[in-house]
Parts: C-alpha cells; structure tokens; sequence
C-alpha cells in the first residue's frame, strides 16, 4: 500500500518529496521476501530504508541538480597543457559516492564484504538497490551498470594477468581507488550492425594499438573501456571483429593516446557525460580470443540490457507513485482524484507496466543467479527474459512517464518537478544497447539459437502448476501461452522478421501475467492477482473497441481492503 502520510497534504499542489520510496511500497516487500533468502533480506532492510529514505529527499535533490548542471570538458589546464578532464558537479560526484562507495552497487555482486555482507550477492538483491535508487537518478546508472558489467566481463574472458591487474579497482568502494567502467562500441557509420566496425587494431608486442572513431561513448572518461575494434587483416564480418580492454592511464601515469572530440548535448540523462571519443594509436589489451568480440561483448550487452530494463521498472515505479500521491491527496468537485473511475483507469494503465517490468526484473534475476551457479537451462532462461524485458519495459517506461506528467497537471510540465527528467530519462532505454527492433529480433535470435522457447514454456508452465489460482484462470493463462508460444515459433520461420516485435510483446505479456499470478498466490495478494489478470485481459485478449468495458479489477487496485480477499477466488477473465 503507498502511504506518504508524513507529506503535508493540504498543500494546493501535493508534494510527494520526503516520503520513503521503500516504506511506502509495500507491494516491494512482499516480493523481497519471496525472491531474497530471510537472511540476506533481513541483513539488507537498514540499506533498503536508507536507501529509500534518501530517494524519497535527498538524493532527488541531488538529481535534480545534476541534472540542471550537466557536466563540461576541460582541454587544457591553466598552464597551457593539454591535459582533458570532466568536471562533474558536486552533486554527482555525491551521487558517485553514494552508489559506488555507500552502497556498492557495482561491486555487491562480484566480492564479498559489500554492505556487511560475508559473501557476493544475487542478483535480485543489487537489481532491488538499483531499482529503489534508480527512482530518484537514472544517469548515473550507466555508469554503475557498465562498470558492473565490465567486471563481469573481464573475469569471465580476460586473462589472469588482466584480472589481476584491474580488477581490485573496479571492485573498490572509495572514490580515489575506484575504476569506473564503459562500452565504446557504436560508430557512426555502424550504429547496430557491429559487422561494419571500422575502428583498426594492430598488434604492438603484448598490447595493441587502436585507430578509430567511436561516436556515442558514455562515461568518456573511465578509467576503463571495452572496446571493439576489427583486427589488421582479419577477414571482413562479424567474424574479424575483437574485444579490447582499453585503460584511460598508461601504467608509467600518462594518458592513453586518445581524446574526447566533444560532450553529447542529451535530451535526457543530463546529469551523466556522453562523448565521442576518437583513437590515436591508444594502447589497448586483448580480452579472449580473436575474432569472437562480438560473442564476447554480447554479455556484457546483455547484462547491461538486463539493467536497463531494471531501470525502466525503477523509472516506472516512480512515475506511479508520483501519480498516486496526487490522486489520494487532490481534490477536485468535492472528491478525491482516486475515487474518479476516469482516474482510475488512468492510473491503472500507468501502475500495470510498471509491475509487469518488475515481476520480470526479479525473474531475470533469479534466472541469472542459477545460470551463474552452473544450471545450462537457467542460461537460456536467461537469454530469452532479458531482451523481452529491455524491449518492452523500456518502451513502457516512455508512455508511463507521460501518463504520470498528466496526472500532475500543468506543473508536472515545470522543471521544478520530476515529471520532466523522467520523460526525458525514459526515451533512452529504447535506444541504448539496442533499439526495439534490434532487441524484438535478439528475443527471436535467443529461441533458434538457444531453444529458450521451450525452457522459458517449461519455466511458466511450472509457475502456473505451483499456484493456487481459480481453475478457468489458470486454464486461460495456460491458453494464451500456448497461443503466444506459437506465434514466436512463426516468428522463427525464414521470411517472417515483421512478426518479431508482435511476438516478443505475447511472450513478455504472457510471462509477465503468469509470474504475477504464481507471486499473487505466493505472497495472498488479491490485488496482485488482479493485475496479473488485467494484464492478460487488455494485452493478450481480443476486444471490441466500441464494447462498454465494466471496469472489472480496479476495484481491487485501489480498494485497502483488499488484504482480506483469497487471491484464488480472484476470477476477472470470465470463462
């Protein structure tokens, strides 16, 4: 249930600012305890009200004025030496020592120590952190993301000598000893199609030289760099294309043979440097072998797609509950804005995506956590739940975001609020790490090459059995995964690209509703149920656009007495 009853609510403009993100969302709770072992969850929830308390205040102050304070670059020092450097505003850098130092976010996974913590933790348990503190900052979640995932990165392909030499410092807490991560992949005249990389690698003795343009870098100034780059002589393709470990300091101190041509003027992620970064012979150190850079770079992709489709969930969550706080605390005509069915159904459309993305989150992250143990299916699990997610989450997040402005009204269009930054923020995720088309096609990509349509059926087909669901429900649950289970199998079929977008969208709507159902039977919820089943009845089956739609469910949305109704006996399909 959201609360934010220590926000004076007879303001004419309700103010959500200093309402814990954590406390108020007691829907989160309920799943920390379903996906976290008691132990760790019990050990985390200090730094998961923390951390929630300072999403809720400070730390969105400090967004908001990173975010109206981008950072600039700086060629040259006062004495006249070519020496280029960021200058970031002191509340980034505090953003900064938040994540990286505080919490860990980059390192919890991949060391133990992190938090009190004596052992490395899952991903469920940093994808939670991220997704609380994502709600007050996205921008600086790229470079958290890619630092993490360089980490992994460089310990799954790098050789020990790589390892030992950089791997302390991307794992460090304190700002000084830190090695914060980037990708430098795109190109100009490449985009998405890595087979046209252009950027040249020759050999120079246990190193190698790198010539090139790279033309959408974000956080230019890492300490270090994956990066792509095609082999002198290798053959044309995918198949002459290398992975390049490439560090922003020489190891005698100075700085690596290239430059930052120029900073990105972003529509969104303001806070956050994006550059172009142009190659002059820069010293760099092959990760894995030749010619599989693009296999190579594809987990890093991966685990940063799964990241950003974390994000968009935080992002949404946000946006949610920005909305209902002014719909519980303003009054128009003599009623509250919540008790309007217009509202509610306007609400309900901004809360369904939102809890879709993070019932996904947390299945991704359970998946990663048994793939990373060992378990072969849990990989192709995995492989096929973090394209859907980054695909349709992130296009989600774009459409939520701008419902939430409206239901603020006038001021959501005024900078002095998040509404904004939020829309801004949210048009990135379909962009980075691949747009939606190029996304849509690896969920494809993932069922010929990894058969993850039968483990991701097999998966949900096991959810469905373990739960305690109305028996026509389950039923058509059952029904619309085997529908949108086939229409993925045509999508495979030779000729058939343009259906690849309309069956990821089957496969994330259908996973979502069945994951939501096994959660709502799991945790009692009846207002999870609901949503599992709206989800089903307004993206998966058919309706009339001229048919009165009775509104069935949003009872159980917004009623608080929901608590006391048996989620089995919830049944709004209607058989």
């Amino acid at each position: 249930m959201d609360i934010g009853s220590n926000a004076a609510v007879d303001l004419p403009i309700p103010d959500r600012f200093g309402v814990n993100a954590y406390e108020e969302d007691g829907e989160f709770e309920a799943l920390l305890r379903h996906y976290l072992p008691e132990e760790l969850l019990q050990h985390l929830r200090p730094h998961l009200h923390r951390l929630g308390e300072l999403a809720g205040g400070t730390l969105d102050t400090l967004a908001n004025t990173a975010d109206h304070h981008p950072p600039t670059l700086e060629h040259r020092t006062r004495t006249g030496v070519d020496q280029q450097r960021i200058l970031k505003h002191p509340a980034y850098v505090e953003m900064e020592r938040l994540a990286f130092a505080e919490f860990g976010l980059a390192a919890m996974s991949h060391r133990a120590g992190v938090l009190g913590w004596p052992a490395t933790m899952p991903a469920a348990a940093k994808y939670a952190m991220t997704y609380l503190f994502v709600q007050a900052e996205f921008g600086l979640c790229c470079p958290l993301s890619m630092t993490d995932s360089l980490t992994r990165t460089l310990r799954k392909f790098g050789s020990p000598e790589l390892i030992e030499r950089y791997l302390p410092a991307l794992l460090a807490q304190d700002l000084d000893s830190l090695a914060q991560g980037a990708m430098f992949m795109t190109e100009q005249g490449a985009g998405s199609d890595i087979a046209a990389t252009s950027t040249l690698a020759r050999p120079d003795g246990a190193a190698w030289k790198l010539t090139g343009d790279k033309w959408f870098c974000s956080n230019p100034d890492a300490a270090l760099a994956m990066v792509l780059a095609r082999v002198e002589g290798a053959p044309e393709g995918m198949k002459g294309v290398s992975l390049f470990l490439l560090p922003r300091m020489l190891e005698d101190g100075k700085p690596n043979a290239y430059h930052i041509i120029r900073l990105k003027d972003k529509l969104g992620t303001r806070s956050m440097a994006s550059g172009e970064i142009r190659l002059e012979g820069a010293t760099a150190y092959l990760v894995g072998e030749l010619g599989r850079g693009f296999v190579q770079m594809a987990d890093m992709v991966n685990n940063s797609r799964l990241s950003n489709g974390v994000r968009a969930a935080g992002m949404m969550r946000r946006a949610a509950a920005e909305a209902l706080y002014i719909a519980r605390h303003r009054k128009a005509f003599g009623r509250r804005l919540i008790d309007m069915p217009l509202m509610q159904r306007q609400l309900a459309k901004i809360i369904l995506p939102g809890e879709q993305a993070r019932t996904m989150m947390f299945q991704a992250a359970e998946a990663l956590r048994r793939s990373d143990s060992g378990d072969a299916t849990a990989y192709a699990l995995v492989r096929i739940l973090t394209p859907m997610l980054k695909f349709r989450a992130c296009r989600d997040a774009r459409r939520v975001t701008g419902d939430a402005m409206e239901v603020r009204g006038g001021c959501g269009y005024i900078e002095e609020w998040s509404d904004p930054r939020l829309v801004r923020d949210a048009h990135l995720g379909s962009i980075w790490e691949g747009t939606s088309n190029i996304v849509a096609q690896d969920v494809i990509r993932a069922i010929v090459r990894e058969s993850s349509l039968v483990v991701l059926r097999e998966h949900l087909s096991g959810l469905l059995d373990r739960s305690e669901i109305d028996v026509s429900v389950k039923a058509k649950l059952s029904e619309l995964l085997d529908r949108s289970c086939r229409l993925a199998e045509m999508a495979t079929q030779a000729g058939s690209d343009g259906l690849a977008r309309q069956a990821a969208s089957g496969l994330y709507h259908a996973s979502s509703a069945i994951a939501m159902a096994w959660e709502a039977s799991a945790t009692r919820s009846a207002r999870r149920m609901a949503m599992a089943q709206l989800v089903a009845r307004h993206r998966l089956m058919p309706r009339d656009p001229l048919q009165a739609d009775s509104g069935d469910g949003l009872d159980l949305l917004f009623n608080e007495d929901s608590a006391g109704i048996d989620p089995a006996q919830v049944n709004l399909l209607h058989p």
